[in-house]
């Protein structure tokens, strides 16, 4: 609410005020109430943003009038009415002066205008204002309700907010992107880049939020859609603060947005249970129901990629938000793996950017035609089981060789658990395994490396033969160890349940 100014009390015809010194700018400041004393530090007393009334009854002793101007300034007095006829018949000139010297606007009350009438005007405006503010809350409610019930309800309901505040009003969604806004570009460019981070700050911790900021130069308040760690987007209203009553008005608003999304979230619930239909289909390798469905399909050759961290929602509002300024296609589905995305092969960046907005893992296949569809799902998975951040695709994982991809946790903990005898026994033996299996299982090179004779080296193959129960005279049981080795960090003894 706007509270009523000191300009407008002394425009009040019947109070006959006069305006005797003082700045211009301080009678617009909001005035909060109106108080009548002639005590000589009335200071202890007072609130800010109030006319004080006094009939100068204190400069009859030995105050001052600069000592007494000065110390209202201080506490905030937004102005200093002088009641004439009782004590003194006119204003002090020592006060006029004072008054003009701090900026104080300084008003004449006369005598046929008792203090009291002064304060009850006030008290009237304020309850004016009040009212008026009560009203339009309600009118703006009702426009909002009718609104909400038009075919595109929240972007009506975006649009009407913003006229009904006179500000900027932006809705962000889920994945930090602009959605609405009302009017379009009211903020610059310098400060729209700047409120896209904190937005997307916010939606990072995931945490509801109300409150200020201020974005090249530019105050706007923010409030969150959703519940803690599922917020579903940010609501952005360019005004350095809001009124009770405005507050209610957005209060409402999330409200609405929030059953809209809802309403929307039935919609995509049932377009995400077809699309995992669907990808079973993909899955056999035959994409003819999903043509049939959808009408088309990503451009082949297509890339499939599989990010198990993700929040659903928010990637692929954010993946439907790219590929919108792409002009490109792409297929979503959810599956137990997480959320599989087919693309074309010409949109590949977009698993290297998603991975780094989202700071998830995707496992990315070799670009495929349709009917090897299966065969990219699981390269995506065992990219993915690669571990690592970002984007991890198929191929490189594949430069790396074959027993690369033992390097897994299943792996790793099998391997330790066959290796721990050996571990346990000696932990030179381990280390000899290596260099004699290096050696391509020859005992003399491998006696020359280690610095042993011939016969210490046969003897350390022969005990960890008999730990191990595996004959490594053999070629199989030396893949087997040299697999083991290779999927078990060197020298981690760990215990296995």
């Amino acid at each position: 609410m706007i509270d009523p100014t000191l300009r407008g009390l002394l425009q009040t015809p019947a109070l006959g005020l006069r305006l005797i010194s003082g700045s211009d700018a301080p009678l617009d400041r909001p005035l909060r109430w109106v108080h009548s004393t002639d005590l000589a530090d009335p200071t202890p007393f007072l609130a800010d943003d109030l006319a004080l009334l006094t009939t100068g009854g204190q400069f009859d002793g030995q105050v001052t009038a600069s000592a007494y101007v000065d110390r209202l300034v201080a506490r905030g007095v937004a102005g200093l009415g002088f009641g004439t006829g009782v004590r003194h018949p006119a204003v002090p000139e020592d006060l006029v002066a004072a008054c003009a010297r701090a900026a104080l606007p300084l008003f004449e009350v006369p005598y046929a205008t008792p203090f009291i009438a002064v304060a009850r005007a006030h008290a009237e405006a304020v309850a004016a204002a009040a009212f008026a503010r009560r009203s339009w809350a309600l009118d703006t409610q009702r426009a909002l309700a009718v609104a909400a019930l038009r075919p595109h309800g929240l972007v009506a309901i975006i649009a009407e907010l913003g006229r009904r505040l006179d500000a900027w009003v932006a809705m962000f969604d889920a994945s930090g992107a602009l959605a609405l806004e009302h009017p379009p570009g009211g903020i610059s460019p310098a400060a729209h880049d700047e409120l896209a981070t904190h937005v997307e700050s916010v939606l990072a911790r995931g945490t509801e939020t109300g409150r200020s900021i201020a974005v090249d130069g530019q105050s706007l308040q923010l409030f969150t859609l959703g519940r803690t760690r599922g917020l579903r987007g940010v609501i952005a209203i360019g005004t350095p603060s809001l009124d009770s009553e405005a507050r209610a008005v957005v209060t409402s608003v999330i409200a609405m947005a929030g059953l809209a999304l809802e309403q929307s979230d039935e919609l995509e619930g049932a377009r995400r249970r077809l699309h995992t239909q669907l990808l079973e289909s993909l899955l056999a390798d035959d994409d003819t129901l999903a043509l049939r469905v959808l009408g088309a399909m990503p451009a082949a050759p297509v890339i499939i990629a599989v990010a198990p961290d993700a929040a659903p929602s928010a990637l692929e509002e954010w993946w439907e938000r790219r590929r919108a300024e792409r002009g490109s296609r792409a297929f979503l589905a959810v599956a137990d793996s997480g959320v599989v995305i087919c693309l074309p092969e010409s949109d590949a960046a977009l698993i290297d950017e998603a991975a780094t907005r989202f700071g998830i893992r995707i496992g990315a296949s070799d670009p495929v035609d349709y009917p090897a569809f299966s065969r990219a799902y699981g390269q995506a998975l065992s990219a993915l089981r690669r571990g690592g951040s970002g984007a991890v695709r198929f191929s490189d994982a594949g430069e790396s060789g074959i027993f690369a991809a033992l390097r897994t946790d299943d792996a790793a903990l099998l391997a330790q658990s066959r290796l721990t005898p050996l571990r346990e026994a000696d932990t030179e033996l381990e280390h000899s395994l290596r260099v004699w299996l290096e050696h391509d299982a020859r005992f003399e090179p491998a006696a020359s490396a280690l610095g042993i004779h011939r016969h210490t080296m046969r003897s350390r193959v022969g005990q960890a033969s008999r730990l191990l129960g595996m004959d490594l005279s053999t070629f199989p049981a030396r893949a087997e160890l040299w697999a083991l080795l290779q999927a078990a960090p060197a020298g981690e003894t760990g215990s296995v349940a």
